[in-house]
Order: structure tokens, then sequence, then C-alpha cells
């Protein structure tokens, strides 16, 4: 039976960068299970002074197969009693609302207590971070605020389970595997890729993909570069290809590549990659690493997965748990040694060793899966 779903968070014109492209991806979902499904997105995401990158805007133009609705700023009090009127008015018999950062707390609790006093909308969050990477003053209040009025929540991982436990969650909960993402074009052979992006033919090229922020570990990555260069890299030429935007200060990053004198074996490309763009940077890649402090469960590993690229992640939160050591990839300390070494160990296994195991995992991470799973849970 055809369902009238909202799903609350960001879409177009944010950038967003995974949770925009997720959102849009489970309307399509729902969409394509006969259910009306509008996305009340917001006016205001982060206030300028606490965005640390360039823009928080798309330069493509809307899609046109979604209905997007701008109602909610972040920080404008009067903003989160109208959106909560007007999704408790439309009744909507499910509402998916993400939550990622507790900075959105105070706005996104404030609707959901508006709109479950029309007795009929059961609400649903999917909860990327209950505890933040990087930790601020009012996580824990906000976050209070936030997961009381949810009938039921999907997690992602292991670690976001074992968070949500830490505030005594009655209601059900399901970890369900973060889906594929399939929308941002085919594989292109490497050969295309590369000189798309002007990248030598014969280099072994490993990718650092994402906005860069401290818990994601560039700098030990970075160590690690000058590790393998100093014991001699048998494989020809080698590249770390850092595609991303800044989100620490970009020349504690530069000065770090001077001073280990590897600045022949780094590219870096620092604007925000454009969907059209992701798929030359990920199949121009020999391999794809995600050196993280700590995580929960990463946009990046469901990309590799995608154009079937073979990952070295470190053994924090939920990143071995999607990286099978020694089939889809393999997995080491967040440290620089054990980095350098697995990715030397990476080279001698060869990319073409994971791609069959690549293949046969992907299966398992279905958007379908997800929007089943969001509609069980909700009764």
């Amino acid at each position: 039976m055809s369902k009238k779903i909202v799903i609350l968070g960001p879409a177009h014109p944010f950038r967003g960068g995974g949770i925009t492209t997720f959102n849009e991806r489970l309307a399509r979902e729902f969409m394509s299970m006969g259910n009306d499904v509008t996305i009340y997105n917001f006016t205001l995401l982060y206030p300028s002074f606490l965005f640390p990158g360039k823009t928080q805007y798309a330069t493509g133009p809307a899609p046109e197969d979604l209905t997007i609705l701008q109602r909610l700023n972040s920080i404008w009090p009067l903003s989160w009693l109208k959106t909560g009127r007007e999704i408790k008015a439309l009744k909507p018999d499910l509402v998916v609302v993400r939550y990622w950062l507790p900075l959105m707390g105070p706005a996104l609790g404030s609707v959901l207590r508006i709109v479950r006093k029309n007795k009929h909308t059961k609400i649903v969050a999917i909860t990327d971070n209950i505890l933040p990477h990087e930790k601020r003053p009012g996580d824990t209040a906000f976050t209070k605020y936030f997961l009381k009025p949810c009938d039921a929540f999907i997690t992602m991982s292991d670690k976001v389970m074992k968070d949500l436990k830490q505030f005594n969650i009655t209601v059900p909960v399901k970890k369900v595997e973060h889906p594929l993402y399939d929308n941002f074009g085919k594989a292109v052979a490497k050969t295309e890729a590369r000189q798309h992006l002007k990248l030598d033919q014969q280099d072994k090229v490993l990718l650092f993909f994402g906005f860069i922020r401290k818990y994601k570990g560039l700098d030990i990555l970075l160590d690690a570069v000058k590790i393998v260069k100093d014991t001699g890299f048998v494989y020809g030429k080698f590249k770390l290809l850092v595609a991303g935007e800044f989100y620490d200060d970009k020349n504690i990053y530069l000065q770090q590549i001077q001073q280990l004198n590897i600045g022949d074996n780094v590219i870096i490309s620092s604007d925000f990659i454009e969907d059209d763009e992701v798929k030359y940077y990920f199949c121009a890649a020999d391999v794809v690493i995600q050196p993280y402090r700590n995580a929960t469960q990463s946009g990046v590993t469901p990309l590799a997965y995608h154009f079937e690229k073979p990952m070295i992640v470190t053994n924090v939160g939920a990143l071995p748990d999607y990286v099978p050591n020694g089939k889809v990839g393999l997995v080491c300390k967040p440290e620089a040694l054990d980095l350098a070494q697995t990715i030397l160990q990476y080279f001698i296994f060869g990319e073409e060793r994971f791609v069959p195991f690549l293949r046969e995992e992907k299966k398992k991470y279905s958007w379908e899966k997800l929007a089943k799973a969001i509609e069980e849970i909700a009764h």
C-alpha cells in the first residue's frame, strides 16, 4: 500500500557530502516502491562561522524528479515551529529523519515533537553519528533532545548502535549496511580516468577521498608515504592523490609534505569533487585508503564498492566490518608504520586479487533492503 513519506534532512542545493546524496537516493527508492515522497530540506544548514569549507551549495541544477521543500533553518526557532506544524498538518505515515551532528539536535528535535502531536506519523531516525568525531560542549544534551521523540532507529554500524545504548533507548533499533552509491555513473577504464585527470598511466595511485578533517588521518597517511618512499618502492613510481576539500588548515598538511620531502609523490585536488567527476578519481586509483583515527561508517566505502576498488582501512569503528581483511581490501592500525607496511603488502597481492571478492560482497548493500527495513521497523 502506498505511503506518504517525508525525509527530513539536507538535499539540493546543499552539497552536504554523502548525506545529501543519500537522502535523494533514498527518496527515489521509496518512490520506486510506489510511495509519495517529499524531502523537507533546510534553508540554512550551517551558519557560515561554523562551516569550514568554501561553500555549502552545489553548482548543478535541482533534481527534477524529486519534491524538495526548503523550510528549516538550523538556528532559527521560528522556522522549527513552522516546519513542525506544516509536516504535522501533512500527516505523513512516516518521517525519516537524518541525524549526523548534535548541532542539528535542537532544530530536528523541536520539529519532531510537533509532528508527533498528530497521533499518526511514525518517526524513524537514521543515525549516522550519535557522538560526534570532534566533541563540543552541548553534544550530549542536544542528542538527548533529538532522540526522545523518535519511534525507532536505524544505524549503519555497531559503533553507533553501542553509542545509542548509552542513552538508554527503549524503542526498536536495527542495523542495516550502508547502501552503495550507484548514482555517480558507471565505472570508466583506468586509462580514460587517468587521461581525464592528467595522471601518468604507469604510476601506482593511492586515493584519499573526501573532506579533510583531523580524525580522517591524512597526516598519518603522509607519514606512511614517506616510509614507503624511503623503503624503495619496487613497483615503479607512485602517487598519493588527495581529492577533497580541506576542513582543517591546509597549510599544516602542505608543511608536512614539504618537511617529509614527498612533494613529488603527492597530488592535491582540494576543490569539492562534483558528482560527475567522482568516477574519474576512483577509477584512476589502484587502491582507496581510509587512514581514519576514529570512525562510525564512511560514505567513501560504498563508493569504492560501486567502482570495485579495493580499500586499505584502519581498524577503527565500522570500517573493518565493511572491508573484510584479505578479501575486499586490507585492514591495519591507524599508525604510519603499519599503514606503510600494509600499502607495500597490497601491491604484492595486486589489485586483481580483490576484485572478485568486491563484486560478490557488494551485493549485500542495496537501497531496497534499507527502505524495507525502515518501513518494517516503523510498524
